[in-house]
């Protein structure tokens, strides 16, 4: 009698060592509450702030009880395992996805992705390559630009270089007001904007606070803000396009995962041509700036100016019930499970296509 396959193990790594901490552990609550367990092996892993990996035995047990008990946010406890261990099958035969919904640095930036490179196990999102390059916002701008892509414009710099010679240069070459951000940080942490060379200093100061680089942009006053999801390996498809409409002066943390009082309007209200060239434009990004898997792409939109602007990528957006890149799918007949389902795929997909250039080098 033929035994029948086992089915895949889905390793749900959460938490992480960045500042999105927090806001991984809600995003990996929405996805445990939208998986088929029936379907999957699944095992959340957790990893503390410190940097311990935790297979969380409370999540587990709801887990087995249906999950309908699981929280807005997954525990971060558990038993002590090695990272390696974390993503091993639990047979020989068995299928290993990792899903890494982990943002920010440690997470989202390659070094994730590099361990689950040696581990030779499938995961879910861009390689070590794309994940590097699209957390870090000043080099992810350098090969954008590179490639023809319209942006507004932008400098950055390094924590040594940011001296009163530097502050003139930002008033000359971007104007005021300009929006300043780590560049190596999501989620709008260590966002800031600034109106004057005074509040410049004081953005600077809270932005180096999360990375040695920062990114300073113009800001796109009249701007409105525009998203679009985008899934695939060699074959990249876009969603509908969403619209952001911030409730404070800009989309920044507290709007996303405090008070959740921004609105999304999806699809958004632009003329069909202006979403089209969008989702053409996001395919273009995802394909230049090798991403796999999935990827929300951000732009700005000037209606009576220069039309859609390249604003940043995220190779890891989020998942909680507030965010844009599961509602954009939903609204283009993906719902949240499938899409799920569909990423899996991809995953393994991408890692069977990958197997034969792994094995020579």
């Amino acid at each position: 009698m033929t035994e029948a396959p086992r089915p895949v193990r889905i390793v749900l790594l959460y938490g992480g060592q960045s500042a999105e901490h927090e806001v991984s552990r809600v995003s990996a609550a929405s996805v445990l509450k939208a998986i088929d367990t029936s379907r999957y092996d699944v095992v959340p892993i957790a990893i503390t702030p410190d940097g311990r990996w935790l297979r969380s035995d409370e999540t587990l047990a709801l887990l087995a009880e249906g999950g309908q008990a699981l929280p807005e946010s997954l525990d971060a406890g558990g038993t002590d395992l090695a990272p390696l261990a974390s993503v091993a099958p639990a047979h020989p035969d068995q299928q290993v996805v990792v899903l890494p919904i982990l943002h920010g640095p440690r997470g989202e930036d390659g070094t994730v992705q590099g361990l689950l490179e040696l581990a030779d196990v499938a995961y879910v999102g861009a390689g070590v390559l794309g994940s590097a390059l699209n957390m870090d916002k000043a080099t992810a701008k350098v090969v954008a630009q590179a490639a023809g892509l319209p942006m507004c414009r932008w400098i950055s710099a390094r924590d040594t270089e940011l001296d009163d010679a530097f502050i003139a240069r930002v008033g000359s070459e971007l104007g005021w007001p300009v929006f300043v951000k780590p560049s190596n940080m999501g989620s709008s942490v260590g966002v800031t904007k600034a109106d004057d060379p005074a509040e410049l200093r004081s953005a600077l100061a809270e932005a180096v606070q999360y990375d040695e680089w920062v990114v300073l942009e113009e800001a796109a006053v009249a701007a409105r803000e525009l998203e679009v999801g985008v899934i695939g390996n060699d074959a990249p498809r876009a969603s509908v396009v969403g619209e952001i409409i911030p409730t404070h002066e800009f989309y920044d943390y507290e709007d996303k995962y405090v008070d959740g009082a921004s609105q999304m309007v999806i699809p958004a209200e632009v003329p069909d041509e202006v979403a089209e060239e969008m989702r053409t434009l996001a395919v273009r990004v995802y394909r230049a700036l090798r991403c796999d898997g999935l990827a929300r792409v951000d732009f700005f939109y000037e209606a009576d100016g220069r039309g859609l602007l390249f604003n940043e990528i995220n190779t890891l957006p989020g998942f909680t019930k507030y965010s844009m890149f599961p509602s954009l799918w939903a609204a283009s007949g993906l719902p949240y499970s499938e899409l799920i389902d569909e990423l899996v795929r991809l995953a393994l997909a991408r890692h069977q296509h990958r197997s034969p250039h792994r094995r020579l080098r």
